[in-house]
């Protein structure tokens, strides 16, 4: 008898091994696999595969260690790492599946009942230990199906997470950009105020000395207002980029980091940033994969609600012992047993089933379409933040050509006009020159820093080798 029972799980295990539904095949992008960057030949780029921790390409320990620890205490990431952990439980409740079923039960019942030959009542005891165990058939491929895509939607929570890394890498190092370039602004205006304080003076004195007017003197004022205007706006950027910071990494607001505070120079990546090429952009976005993974969910979600069409085989198993004695428990007379197999099936079909696999198919084609569309929306956003990397390079570069050429006019210009040579106003204007031209190049510095940050988020770097996430469950065990 067992030698039979052992015989018929082998066959039914065998036959197991087929699954309906569609087989998944990853699909192909809509880009060729080949493909190059438009703008991986822009000015400040190169062909070069990108690093793992592209931010030490800035060449800044502040920024390093600012970004490791966001990379180990930011908020999103540690949804992500939840969300993965409740993926990964997930796909061992799937794979419980394929094992047996059991419950364990015991009883004891006292019942009493009329005793129609003598007239009176009755009482009996009962006894009872058992323990009854099922297993599911896998005869058309739904568990194994489920299993597919409770590890796809695992894999796709990884892929989650390392997405999630590279936002968190990219906005930290825009943050720390931001308040150094903030900063580095507001040093800018304060000289500029200092500058245009000095012009003011020798405006004034020269009024008092009858050599000016008084219209002099406020035009030479309204320069250094407008200089100071400038500054608390600069300082409450600064501020709300050290606060935006701190919460990257895991503090409240208020614990600004020190050395952010201190910082006063505009980080920059002083060679060509690597951008490596299309192929290496679609294999590295997290983005991407993960859209590739819940594609693959989904399409063996085909497979479970194809399964649901057929018949459902479970064999069912059972041991008891019985007896109106407790004593007797355990006496060949208590033992019993049950063995045989349970088929069900939903027959006729009333079209839930069949329109359930409808909405499964449905999901599946919206999934390949975002996929499609993860792909594309990668390389758009490379392309364009490669060719705005090039554009704020040439305007970096053609505001400092005009920053050195309104310092040596503003310079002229005062020599000039000591000499007498030329009027105030001429003066005014170059100072006003001088000042404008430096605060233009402050700003497409920061400009350059601020796209350099995006290419590198663009081509989705910054995932690999990160460090693990800090966890901090809501519940003990």
């Amino acid at each position: 008898m067992i030698r039979r029972v052992a015989m018929a799980g082998m066959v039914a295990l065998a036959v197991s091994a087929c699954s309906v539904g569609p087989n998944y095949t990853r699909p192909a992008p809509l880009a060729a696999p080949d493909a190059t960057l438009r703008e991986r030949g822009a000015i400040g780029v190169t062909p070069s595969p990108l690093p793992d921790r592209w931010w030490r390409l800035f060449a800044d320990r502040d920024l390093d260690r600012l970004v490791e620890k966001a990379l180990a205490g930011n908020t999103d990431l540690r949804v992500a790492a939840a969300n993965l952990q409740r993926a990964r439980a997930v796909l061992s409740e799937a794979d419980a599946a394929r094992l047996p079923v059991g419950d364990a039960t015991t009883s004891y019942t006292k019942s009493r009942n009329a005793d129609p030959l003598t007239g009176g009542a009755v009482t009996t005891d009962y006894f009872s230990i058992g323990y009854d165990a099922s297993y599911e058939v896998d005869l058309f491929g739904g568990v194994t199906r489920s299993i597919q895509a409770a590890r796809a939607d695992t894999q796709a929570a990884q892929a989650q997470v390392d997405a999630a890394r590279v936002s968190v890498a990219a906005e930290t190092a825009r943050a720390y950009v931001s308040a150094c370039s903030f900063a580095a602004q507001a040093a800018v205006a304060r000289e500029t105020v200092r500058l245009q304080t000095n012009t003011l003076d020798l405006t004034q004195r020269l009024f008092d000395g009858g050599r000016g007017t008084r219209r002099d003197v406020d035009r030479a004022r309204v320069l250094v207002e407008n200089a100071n205007a400038q500054l608390p706006v600069l300082e409450a950027e600064r501020r709300a980029s050290l606060y935006a910071l701190a919460v990257l990494t895991g503090d409240p607001p208020a614990r600004v980091d020190p050395a952010a505070e201190r910082c006063v120079l505009v980080p920059q990546v002083a060679t060509p940033i690597p951008a490596g090429d299309g192929q290496a952009l679609i294999a590295r976005r997290p983005d991407i994969r993960s859209a590739e993974r819940i594609l693959a969910g989904d399409i063996a979600r085909v497979g479970v609600a194809t399964a649901d069409l057929y018949p459902s085989i479970r064999l069912l198993g059972g041991v008891s012992l019985g007896a109106s004695r407790l004593g007797d428990i355990g006496k060949p007379a208590s033992f019993g047993f049950s063995l045989g197999p349970l088929i069900s099936w939903n027959f006729p079909f009333n079209g839930a089933a069949r329109a359930r696999l409808r909405q499964s198919e449905a999901t599946a084609t919206g999934s390949l379409a975002r996929f499609d569309g993860a792909v594309l929306t990668a390389l758009q956003e490379t392309e364009q933040a490669l060719a705005r990397l090039g554009g704020a390079i040439q305007s970096e570069q053609a505001y400092g050509r005009a920053a050195i050429a309104s310092e040596d006019a503003a310079r002229l210009s005062r020599v000039r006009f000591d000499a007498g040579a030329d009027s105030f106003l001429q003066l005014l204007d170059a100072e006003r020159d001088r000042a404008s031209a430096r605060a233009a190049q402050a700003q497409a510095q920061a400009n350059r820093a601020d796209a350099q940050v995006s290419v590198f988020k663009a081509l989705g770097g910054g995932w690999e080798g990160a460090p693990p996430v800090i966890e901090k469950p809501a519940t003990t065990r």
